[in-house]
């Protein structure tokens, strides 16, 4: 590449418009034509390339490729061209490569690296999140302020009694009024759409709405008794089936404020990590959010129960005060949990570097190992934790769910770069490893390999001087 002196990159795709778009680079810079508009970006202007990938949450573009310029001002451009619908493309990842040897050769200060943005790291999606928790927050303050009333509903219906002759006309609604009638067919619908019950000659209403057990119980010619209350019928009774409507109970929509509460509570982690993690460098992965998700489910667990029995005497009832006050010092003691797995070593951190007094305290490597293990099941280590304590793997940047890795027996055999087999970075370097007898590679970037290399080296000395007669 070192001889290259002009890039053109065009679409592959053979769409209307697509043949419109070029992006071609030259010694003067980037070029960007479209049919509206041309425009050219000077190597200087350019503090580096990245390279964009699409979230594994979206199947039919999972492993979409994307190149963007990040000016020196800050601002990030998302490139037309190049771009990749696999993450293993030749084509494109030479293009890049191209750009990136021209970029290096007119702009001394080019890094050594394209970094890799994914959806997991500090600048991409939080505001999303931002966003829903708010919606999520609205939810749970609409079911909450409904509480009160759904149970003065609930009251009012379990102690309604059957209307009289001397009942007023204006408080008829508020007591039960019996009336006869005659099903004149029924209309069973599928789930999810309403099923019907009608009456002969319209009386004393032309349908109602059931469920479709019901309608499939009842059939035509049945004599029933429809229970009015409030205007709308509550029950119909037959010979062999009764049916009801399902009352809103004051417990299950206090339930359903607790649930949309607890639910904002996940994208504010997450959206908060992203805040904090600005100062980490734009190609690390941001601490998982998981640790704040296992409190909260575990803050469900005795908030819920308690919202449902005690729905309107949350804060008045003795039982409920103390069950509140001993769960949210459970809930406290959780959270604060999580945020020192995951907030503290990340942002305690802050920069890449190290002081020599520093070196024995964790470090979070991006590095995976590429086969399936006892350490490693189902693929789920995404970094490498050096420091504090034994190495691991972890699902992030952080010491929860870690699993120590058996150094005594790891025997490294190769060092060589990612191959097109390899399901990993292309830039990255894999180490063949002999697992007590079985092949294992472990991946990452070639100076982040060498100091895991190192450290696992270093580990298996330590234990074969504890243990010489393993």
């Amino acid at each position: 590449m070192a001889d290259v002196w002009n890039v053109t990159c065009r679409s592959r795709w053979r769409r209307v418009l697509w043949p419109l778009v070029r992006v071609s680079a030259d010694a003067r810079g980037l070029h960007l034509r479209t049919l509206l508009r041309r425009r050219s970006v000077p190597w200087g202007d350019i503090a580096e390339l990245r390279v964009h990938r699409k979230s594994a949450r979206t199947p039919w573009a999972r492993n979409a490729r994307r190149v963007s310029l990040v000016l020196h001002d800050g601002r990030e451009r998302l490139l037309p061209l190049p771009r990749s619908r696999s993450s293993d493309d030749p084509d494109f990842d030479a293009e890049v490569e191209a750009l990136r040897a021209l970029h290096r050769r007119y702009e001394a200060t080019e890094s050594s690296k394209v970094p890799a943005v994914s959806y997991r790291t500090p600048r991409r999606g939080w505001v999303g999140l931002l966003v829903l928790c708010p919606v999520l927050l609205a939810f749970a303050a609409m079911a909450a302020g409904s509480v009160s009333e759904t149970a003065s509903d609930e009251q009012a219906w379990k102690s309604a009694t059957a209307c009289t002759a001397g009942t007023p006309a204006t408080e008829r609604d508020e007591c039960l009024t019996t009336v006869p009638a005659v099903i004149s067919r029924t209309e069973d619908n599928r789930p999810r759409r309403p099923s019907w019950l009608y009456f002969t000659d319209g009386r004393p209403l032309e349908r109602i709405d059931v469920s479709r057990d019901a309608a499939m119980e009842f059939r035509a010619g049945d004599h029933v008794e429809l229970t009015f209350w409030r205007g709308r019928v509550m029950k119909v009774v037959g010979k062999s089936y009764v049916w009801h409507v399902n009352v809103p109970t004051a417990g299950g929509t206090a339930v359903f404020a607790a649930v949309f509460a607890l639910a904002a509570c996940y994208p504010a982690a997450h959206s908060l990590l992203s805040l904090l993690g600005r100062r980490l460098r734009d190609d690390r992965d941001l601490p998982p959010a998981l640790p704040f998700g296992g409190a909260l489910v575990a803050t469900a667990l005795w908030l819920l129960p308690l919202c449902y029995l005690h729905p309107t005497t949350l804060f008045s009832s003795p039982v409920a005060i103390t069950w509140l006050a001993v769960g949210s010092l459970v809930t406290l003691g959780l959270f604060a949990g999580a945020w020192h797995t995951t907030c503290a070593p990340g942002t305690a951190a802050g920069t890449t570097e190290k002081s020599a007094a520093e070196e024995d305290e964790e470090e979070f490597l991006p590095a995976r190992f590429l086969e399936d293990t006892d350490y490693n099941p189902r693929g789920f280590g995404t970094h490498i934790v050096l420091g504090g304590g034994p190495p691991a793997v972890a699902p992030g940047p952080g010491r929860f769910a870690a699993k120590p890795i058996p150094v005594e027996r790891l025997t490294l055999k190769n060092v060589r770069r990612a191959r097109s087999t390899d399901p990993v970075d292309r830039r990255w370097d894999v180490a063949e490893l002999d697992d007590a007898g079985t092949p294992v590679r472990l991946a990452a970037e070639p100076a982040d390999l060498a100091r895991v290399l190192r450290g696992l080296a270093l580990a298996k000395t330590s234990v074969n001087t504890a243990n010489p007669g393993q």
